[in-house]
């Protein structure tokens, strides 16, 4: 009975051993392989971003506001008082028209973005 005894008291401490090495074995290679590369958190963001800008010198503004500015002033006016009418009413519809054409091009558009944290 007391040669079963230190047996089995053997036995349990080298089982006890062969389980502890290989637990301490296993959890090093299943931690290795169970770390977990952070992933990106991601969202949708609204942003004011200025619209795309065709004609940035505002060319067509000025030209068709000089041609209505200038049609009309043809039209107050006789003589000579015509001709600087004429003149003064294209001279100030190509003003006004830089200035439309300008406030329209400064106007911004809502878009989304995605953005990522790292």
């Amino acid at each position: 009975m007391r040669r079963m005894s230190v047996v089995s008291a053997l036995g349990a401490g080298v089982l006890a051993l062969v389980v502890a090495t290989g637990a301490g074995a296993q959890s090093s290679s299943s931690s290795k392989s169970k770390t977990k590369t952070k992933e990106p958190h991601c969202y949708d963001v609204q942003v004011e971003k200025p619209k795309e800008v065709k004609d940035e010198h505002k060319i067509t503004g000025t030209v068709a506001g000089g041609v209505v500015g200038g049609l009309l002033g043809n039209q107050i006016g006789g003589g000579s008082g015509k001709k600087i009418a004429t003149a003064a009413g294209a001279v100030g519809g190509a003003f006004a028209g830089r200035k439309i054409q300008e406030n329209q091009q400064n106007k911004t558009e809502t878009v989304t973005e995605r953005r990522c944290d790292p």
